[in-house]
């Protein structure tokens, strides 16, 4: 489901005008993106926590050469899913 279908199926579900579900879903996007760039997790009871995780650096090979090459340290956002959004997938 890409973002237009999901402002399609909230605007459906709520009474909003596809418009204002998909200002919704930009805001919600926005405020979950300021809070990982604070290094702050963001938790939805029920449904998942999106979260920083840090990767080491560590060495690893260029497949085209084979040449072993150094890949910095980074960080990424993760998501776990919550326990009621797990069962719902079962």
């Amino acid at each position: 489901m890409r973002k237009p279908e999901l402002a399609a199926a909230i605007a459906d579900r709520t009474g909003l005008t596809r418009e204002k579900a998909s200002e919704v879903i930009t805001a919600f996007t926005d405020q979950v993106s300021a809070a990982a760039s604070r290094g702050e997790d963001v938790t939805l009871i029920g449904f998942g926590t999106f979260n920083i995780r840090t990767r080491e650096a560590r060495d690893g090979r260029n497949p085209q050469t084979g040449e072993a090459i150094r890949i910095p340290a980074s960080k990424t956002v993760g998501f776990k899913a919550g326990k009621a959004l797990k069962d719902q997938i079962r």
